[in-house]
Parts: structure tokens; C-alpha cells; sequence
């Protein structure tokens, strides 16, 4: 890409009035040179079955393309029209709570016959007529696409079908998932019962399994499709999304992103946070970090808030550094979802860059400073590039086996993803996400491994080669406890790493008023209660970096560290405070030789950085407080491009609350 883009998703088709020429005008003044269009609109589009209108889309490109702003049109796949459920009711996907209704989106059988017959027809008709449009730079297939949990008839043959080509037999189905459990056997392919119902977890995992691949395989037609209209320069993208807890929070469940992304030219993604005194930058990152992790590369941010509801309004100064922020993890693209706040229906109070009344409010002032900036500074800016020596490896599968076996307190495996991502990033740890099948281990130093509880044997061996060729590995709790097939496995645990950890446990509580002590603990201080699971660990060869403070579990270890081969796996066999997470990662981080100057700063100070096109690195420190900040400038002498002054090495900064500073040296 050669210059950072500034977007808003625009619906013209949503206006009360006939305003297109005075949004492009506001737009231009902020500085907006890309919108995002059609995604949502099927039934605008075609109002009945095989009749079209796209006046509205010929309209907006017109008049974006005259005013010099690309757009970007999405497949409006995602949102069926009235008229496709009342001639074929079955489009609506038949799920664990029973048959769909129509109203809202994302209510299909992606897999669907019919649904897939007009989506190819409604892609085709839109795509073909926008594809030479010179305003056109890329599209964007469907929509945060999942597979809705859909369970009815026709997937559950597809389903079946997968099992006997993926396993070829009934009898090697019945011994890898511990089928005769309860008289689950399945002894001929016409018994095949519905997934709807199964208590067996292996089972119904390959099934969450093969319903994340209906997703990948749904895109990737759609991605053919767009391809053959795709003219030299466009590009084909997806909005990505992650696990929704009021806003973007960790791996999403539904969709196995490092497939589902391999056919696109690139990635993209919306992410979504919480602001004012809440605002951390973690989302972003998280957010960032995955995205770029899928392809390699910068990524495009399809989808990001402005205003939205009352408590993400944001702060003088938030929009500015959320908006650099996005930059500052690899992003080319920033764009708000929405230009306009809509007046009617399900969204109305999730408030777009305009307010209601379409009048300039403190909001977009301050877009039209990002922009500016954003275009004064796209060379310097656009296409950084990581080369990040800390990965976290992520698994679809892990956590939905610990869906299916769930923490006692109600802790999932994306809280255990986080426990240990938000301490990496308040310690300024840039890092990449990575599967277990990754061969790309050797590209870093550190890895950190969140409760992989279902995994492959081959991809555990990879991890211990790893450690014992220099590497350097965190675990945390549940690694290695089941095989792929969620089978619990028979050797000592953790299971296929416990040699290279040094340790081994065969009994786990809940804990109740377990605190911890030893080394990792200060003198005169009392540790947090240990929370959620606790596993009882003998040490074999392992040193013990904290024991179970408490009268019965006293004598069991709760973090280790052990040296294997050249490097050193470390096991952390609970939940412990954010505090304790943090000392063992900067331990870990000092002994991988990573610790550095970022790591002298602390959050609320985020420093990130890169290097741009012309080989200059390029750093990013945030403040991410509403109080001011001072650091002494560590680095060669550089230019802060924002205020467009020199610094000097050992100067002293200021961060303003909710500031930002981009140094190129």
C-alpha cells in the first residue's frame, strides 16, 4: 500500500435526506479518503428476487470518485432480504436453540443451497458492475462472517460426510473419541446421530471444528468469486472479528482466523474498546497484533469506533491516539464505523463520527486533525514493519475443549489468553500470535503458551525442540492435558511436555484461600489469592519459583522454571494476580535476553515501534492516562513528527494525558 488510509463506512441508503454532496464536503474537510459501502444492504439491492438496484451504489461512486476518496465495496451477503425467507425458509440456520427466525443478520445456513445460489448471483451483479469503476480500490467479502452455530439437517450430513473422509471408519471414529461411553457407539454411517445433542466433548468439538471450516471454505468462494471481477491494483479483504464481551476481547471462537484469512490479499479486521478512564490500548493491540499475525503483514482496520455509546464517547485527545494506536501496531488503514449515527432501529445509539444533527461536533474536529496528520506523514508512516522475537501461541481448539470442560469459576481459555497477553504488553513486549502448527518457532526467542489443552503430540515435540535448542517457553495451567481428539492423555502431566518442564502432578483443586510463597513473592509481602485452578506440582528437576502458601497444598510447587537442552521451560500451574504474572515474564524475558530500554517504561507509557519503508525505525509512545508523563528519550537522535522537532538522546519528554509522540530516528 502506498498511503495510509482514513475511512468511515458510509450509508447513503440510511439518510433521512438527500445529503451526499454535504458528507463529502465534511469529509474531505477531515481529511476521509476512503469510505466502505454495500455490506448491509441486500435488500436495497434487490428488492425481489432477481430484480436489481444499484442507483445507490452508482451514485456514491460517482460522486466519491469526482471528490478524489476510494471506496471499498463489500459483498452484502451477511443481511438476507425478506424475500429469500418467505420463498425459502430453510436459508435460516437451525441451531441448538431451535429454528431460526427472521429480523436480525447473520441469522443463515452459510452452507444453504438456495442462500448460496443468490449470494453468488447478488456478488456477481454487484461486483461486475462496480469492478471497473475507477473509484473502486478493493472489496470486502461479507461481513465478521461466522458460521451462526448452524446445526440443522443439512450441515449435520455435510458433517458426516467430513467424519468419514477425514477418519474412513466407523469403528477408528468409535475408539479416537471414546464412543463407547455411555452407549455413544456408532456402528453403522446411517446412525450418525445429530451434533445438536451429543454429551461426548471430543466429539462435539471436531464438529465446532468442522463448522470454523464451513467458515474458511465460505470465504474462500466468495474470495474466487470476486476474483474473477477483481481489476490489477484492487484488493479482496474480510472484517475480521474477535470474541464479543460488549467490545472486542480474545480469540474468536467461531472462526479459525489463520485459515480463513489465507485466500485474501489482505487482512482486515474491526476492533472495538473500551474508552474514557477504561481506555488501555490493550484491545488495539490484541486486536492489531492478531491481525497482522494472520498474513505476515499490515493489516486494514475496517471497523473501529468514534463515538458509539455514551460510555465509549471518548475523550479530547483518545480519538487522536486510538486512531495512532492502530498505526502503531502495523495498520494501514483506520476507519470508523460510522460516518452518521443512524436514527432508527437496532444501532441507533451506537454513534458514528457525526451525531444525529450532521453538524460538526468535538468528535470529528478532532478526525480532522488525524487526517491532516495521516496525510502529511503517510510516507513515514505507512507499511511498518515488526520483527518481533516474543510469540503467543493461540489454539481454536484449546478453547473449545475448555468449552466443553469448562474452569470452575467461569473462566474461559480467552481470560487465560489475556491474563498473560495484558502483562506482556503493559511491559512494552511487542509480540506475534502463532498456532501450535506453526514452523516458524525458530523465528523467536520466547514463547508463550496459554492453556493448550488439546494438542497434537507432534506439535508439543516441536515446542520441547524448541526449548532444548535455546528456546525459551511460559506455559500456563491445562497444557498438554488432552490430545487433539480431547482425549486425556495417559502419561504423566502435564502431558508431552513434563520432561522439559521437570515437573509433573496428577491431582488439581479449585483453590479456597490459597495464596503463594517463595521467590517470586517480596519480603514482608502477601500475595493475592490464587484464583480459579490450582494443579499440585511435583518438581522432578525444576526449580520452584513459588510454592502454595496454605496448610495442605504447602508442600506442592505452583510456578516452575526448568532448563532444558539450552533454554528453559517455565509452568505456571495456576491463576495467579496480574502482579505475579508479570514478575514471572520479566524474569523469562531478562533470562531470553529481550529486556531493553521499552522495558524500563511501564504502562501507563506504551511504547511500540517498527521500521518504515526507508529502513528508519519508527517510535510510538503513548500515554495512556489522564494525567502527564515524563520519560528520558533512550535512542539515537530522531524527529518527533507530530510537533516536527528534533530530539536529542537523554532528553527528557512530556506525554500529554491521553498523548501520543512518534519519534523516526
Amino acid at each position: 500500500m502506498k498511503k495510509l488510509l482514513y475511512g468511515v463506512a458510509y450509508y447513503d441508503e440510511y439518510m433521512p435526506y438527500e445529503r451526499l454532496d454535504e458528507d463529502i464536503r465534511m469529509m474531505k474537510e477531515a481529511g476521509i479518503n476512503v469510505v466502505r459501502i454495500a455490506e448491509s444492504t441486500w435488500s436495497t439491492h434487490e428488492p425481489q428476487n432477481g430484480v436489481f438496484d444499484f442507483s445507490s451504489v452508482d451514485k456514491v461512486l460517482d460522486a466519491m470518485h469526482k471528490a478524489g476518496i476510494h471506496v471499498i465495496v463489500g459483498t452484502p451477503t451477511y443481511a438476507i432480504p425478506t424475500w429469500m425467507v418467505k420463498e425459502h425458509p430453510d436459508v435460516l440456520a437451525v441451531t441448538p436453540r431451535g429454528p431460526g427466525k427472521y429480523g436480525a443478520r447473520q441469522i443463515m445456513d452459510i452452507t444453504n443451497p438456495a442462500y448460496l445460489f443468490y449470494s453468488e448471483r447478488i456478488i456477481r451483479k454487484l461486483i461486475g458492475r462496480v469492478s471497473g469503476h475507477p473509484a473502486v480500490i478493493g472489496y470486502q467479502t461479507d461481513n465478521e462472517t461466522k458460521h451462526y452455530d448452524t446445526a440443522g439437517p443439512n450441515v449435520q450430513l455435510q458433517f458426516v460426510k467430513y467424519m468419514r473422509d477425514t477418519y474412513e471408519t466407523l469403528e477408528r471414529i468409535n475408539e479416537l473419541f471414546g464412543l463407547d461411553y455411555w452407549s455413544n457407539r456408532i456402528n453403522s454411517w446411517e446412525d450418525f446421530p445429530s451434533m445438536v445433542g451429543t454429551i461426548n466433548g471430543s466429539l462435539g468439538a471436531e464438529f465446532a471444528k468442522f463448522q470454523r471450516k464451513l467458515v474458511t471454505d465460505f470465504l474462500a468462494w466468495q474470495v474466487s468469486i470476486v476474483n474473477e471481477y477483481k481489476q490489477p491494483g484492487q484488493f479482496v479483504t474480510q472484517n475480521f472479528d474477535f470474541e464479543w464481551r460488549g467490545y472486542s476481547y480474545g480469540v474468536q471462537p467461531s472462526v479459525d482466523h489463520f485459515a480463513a484469512s489465507e485466500p485474501f490479499d489482505i487482512a482486515g479486521v474491526d476492533i472495538y474498546h473500551p474508552s474514557q478512564d477504561d481506555l488501555t490500548g490493550i484491545e488495539i493491540s490484541f486486536g492489531g497484533d492478531m491481525t497482522r499475525s494472520l498474513k505476515g503483514s499490515n493489516y486494514l482496520v475496517l471497523e473501529t469506533q468514534a463515538q458509539a455509546f455514551p460510555n465509549w464517547t471518548p475523550y479530547p485527545g483518545q480519538l487522536r491516539q486510538q486512531a495512532f494506536s492502530h498505526l502503531a501496531s502495523g495498520a494501514n488503514m483506520v476507519a470508523y464505523w460510522h460516518w452518521h449515527s443512524i436514527h432508527n432501529s437496532a444501532e441507533t445509539y451506537w454513534k458514528g463520527l457525526l451525531s444525529h444533527d450532521f453538524l460538526p461536533n468535538p468528535v470529528y474536529n478532532e478526525a480532522k486533525t488525524i487526517g491532516a496528520d495521516f496525510e502529511r506523514l503517510s510516507a513515514q508512516l505507512v507499511n511498518l514493519r515488526k520483527h518481533n522475537q516474543v510469540a503467543v501461541m493461540v489454539s481454536n481448539e484449546a478453547l473449545t475443549a475448555m468449552e466443553w470442560f469448562k474452569l470452575p469459576d467461569g473462566k474461559t481459555y480467552n481470560d487465560v489468553v489475556r491474563s498473560l497477553y495484558d502483562e506482556l504488553y503493559k511491559l512494552n513486549i511487542e509480540c506475534d500470535f502463532i498456532q501450535p502448527s506453526s514452523k516458524k518457532l525458530k523465528d523467536y526467542k520466547l514463547i508463550i503458551v496459554p492453556a493448550l489443552y488439546a494438542v497434537a503430540d507432534e506439535h508439543l515435540e516441536r515446542l520441547n525442540e524448541f526449548v532444548q535448542g535455546g528456546g525459551h517457553v511460559v506455559y500456563s495451567f491445562k497444557s498438554g492435558f488432552a490430545n487433539e481428539q480431547i482425549k486425556v492423555r495417559t502419561t504423566q502431566q502435564p502431558g508431552g511436555i513434563n520432561e522439559a518442564c521437570g515437573i509433573s502432578y496428577s491431582m488439581f483443586v479449585s483453590p479456597n484461600k490459597v495464596r503463594l510463597k517463595g521467590c517470586l513473592i517480596e519480603p514482608g509481602e502477601v500475595s493475592s489469592e490464587v484464583g480459579t485452578w490450582m494443579e499440585l506440582i511435583t518438581p522432578a528437576t525444576a526449580d520452584v519459583l513459588a510454592y502454595y502458601d496454605h496448610a495442605e497444598w504447602g508442600n506442592y510447587a505452583a510456578i516452575t522454571k526448568n532448563r532444558f537442552g539450552q533454554g528453559t521451560a517455565t509452568y505456571i500451574g495456576c491463576m495467579p494476580d496480574a502482579a505475579i504474572v508479570s514478575r514471572v515474564l520479566k524474569n523469562t524475558v531478562q533470562e531470553a535476553g529481550l529486556w531493553g530500554s521499552n522495558q524500563e517504561l511501564a504502562f501507563p507509557i506504551i511504547v511500540k515501534s517498527g521500521t518504515n519503508a526507508d529502513g528508519k525505525q519508527i517510535r510510538y509512545y503513548f500515554n495512556y492516562s489522564g494525567e502527564a508523563a515524563t520519560f528520558v528519550y533512550p535512542h539515537a537522535v530522531g524527529r518527533e513528527l507530530l510537533a516536527g522537532r528534533s530530539i536529542g538522546i537523554g532528553e527528557q519528554l512530556e506525554l500529554a494525558p491521553w498523548g501520543v509522540l512518534i519519534i523516526s530516528e
